[in-house]
C-alpha cells in the first residue's frame, strides 16, 4: 500500500464500491452509536462511517485506525477489529 494511501479516506461513494467489490456500500451518517474496540463499553466518535450491507468501516476522530464492526439493528455499530487504512479493510471483504 503506497503510504499516501496510508491514512487516507475513500473519496467517494463510487471509491468505495470500486475497492470493495459491493455495488451496495454507502456513506452513513457519523451521529450513530460506535463500540466495542478496543474495549465493548468504549465509545468511539465517528468521522467517516461506510455501510457494506449488515458491516460498517467506521474512521474515528483524531485515530488514524480505520474499525470494522456490525451494523445493529438501531443503527448503532458494534467493532470487532481495526486496520491500518480503509482499503486494507474493503479488499478483505
Amino acid at each position: 500500500m503506497p503510504r499516501s494511501l496510508e491514512n487516507s479516506r475513500p473519496s467517494s461513494a463510487g471509491e468505495i464500491r470500486k475497492v470493495s467489490g459491493d455495488q451496495e456500500a454507502t456513506p452513513l451518517d457519523t451521529d450513530c452509536v460506535v463500540t466495542g474496540w478496543p474495549a465493548q463499553d468504549e465509545r468511539l466518535h465517528a468521522e467517516y462511517v461506510v455501510g457494506l450491507h449488515d458491516l460498517c468501516l467506521v474512521k474515528a476522530v483524531n485515530d488514524h485506525d480505520w474499525y470494522m464492526g456490525s451494523l445493529n439493528d438501531d443503527g448503532s455499530v458494534t467493532c470487532w477489529s481495526v486496520y491500518s487504512n480503509p482499503y486494507e479493510a474493503l479488499r478483505g471483504l
